[in-house]
This record gives structure tokens, sequence and C-alpha cells, in this order.
């Protein structure tokens, strides 16, 4: 995969709440009108026909860990061939909100599979193709549950505690850091138009 594929690879994370899911789809219609190029906006778990059946899997139905990260790897497999590297391979943008970063959040530091076990998963996978950019929306995850709580009816990772995430919070910054330039983390708690100033920017980065 060319240096090229991964500057148009742009993934959106953090915790249920941070306010990723507010601004994906604008981010998505802002960078199309800006770039004028093809955008594919899409999301982990789903983006397939057969990865929504796995999404409705991994947040509704009690299964162990190892089953859950494998279901979220087996997702990724099939989006990344049905979906990321043919847009990808094409010239588009492709969007994702959610991608293997979560995966280390979430069955990593959340609900304590080992590091090596997941990057054993990435590296077989997908050992050539990471987002060149990160969108990371960070907000206190007391903040987040309280924002969650009054939006919809909860599925199994947003009825966990707040300690859960707590650590899932810790290792997206724990990410951010090792990661460098491929991370642009957002304050979460800013206004909706002061976010979307920095995704201008961040626009305008990409389209050059």
């Amino acid at each position: 995969m060319s240096a090229n594929a991964h500057r148009r690879f742009i993934s959106f994370e953090g915790v249920d709440g941070a306010g990723k899911s507010t601004h994906v789809d604008w981010f998505a219609e802002a960078l199309r009108g800006a770039s004028a190029c093809e955008v594919v906006l899409t999301r982990e778990p789903g983006g397939t026909v057969l990865g929504e059946s796995l999404r409705a899997l991994v947040l509704h139905a009690d299964m162990d860990l190892e089953t859950e990260a494998l279901l979220m790897f087996a997702d990724r497999a099939r989006h990344l061939t049905e979906v990321i590297r043919p847009a990808l391979a094409r010239g588009a943008f492709v969007v994702c909100d959610r991608f293997t970063d979560s995966t280390f959040a979430y069955q990593g530091a959340g609900r304590g599979m080992a590091r090596a076990r997941i990057e054993a998963l990435r590296d077989w996978v997908h050992p050539d193709l990471e987002p060149g950019t990160t969108i990371l929306f960070d907000l206190d995850p007391a903040v987040a549950q309280a924002r969650v709580g009054a939006a919809r009816v909860h599925d199994r990772f947003e009825r966990e505690r707040l300690d859960f995430f707590e650590r899932v919070r810790d290792e997206y910054l724990r990410l951010a850091g090792e990661r460098g330039s491929a991370y642009r983390v957002l304050d979460g708690a800013q206004s909706v138009k002061d976010i979307r100033v920095t995704l201008e920017v961040i626009i305008r980065s990409l389209c050059k």
C-alpha cells in the first residue's frame, strides 16, 4: 500500500459519548467538498453486510473476551477486503468511524486482553496499512457517560462502569503519544463550532 494511500485513510476514535459520531458525517461531507474527490464513510464494527451482522453480535450478545476480539478482527478483515483497500486503491479518501486502535483501547485496556495478542492479530490482518491520520475525541469519561445516558438505550459496552472508560481513555492517550503527528487530539468538551474549526484545519492539510 502506497504512502499516499495511507495519507487518505482517516480514522475517528474516542470513548463512547466523546463526540466523534456528532462530527464524522460532517467531516466526510466537508472533505468531499474541499477535495473534489470520492470520500468513503464507513464504520467498525460494520461497514459491510457481514460486518453489520457481526456488529449486532458484538454490541448485544454475551460472549467471552477472546470471541469478542476475534469477531472484531473478522469484521475488520472483511471490511478491509471489501471496502477500505478497494477505495484507497482507486484514489478515494476513507473516513472510518473506529479502527484497530479501538481494539487496543476497548478489548485491550478496557477488558484486559494482552497487547501482544492484539498486535499479533493486527499484524496478521493489516500488516501494511494504518490510518495516516487518527482524530481522537478526548473527554472526561464521566462527562461522556452522562452524554450517552441522555442519548439512547445502552449497548453492552455503554453499560460498562466508569473505571472501564477511564482505562480506555488512558490507552487512547498512550497511543496518541506513541503515534505522534499521526494523531490529532481534540478536546471533546469544546463547542461543536470550535471543534469544526479544528476539523477544517485538518481537512485543509489533507487536501494539500
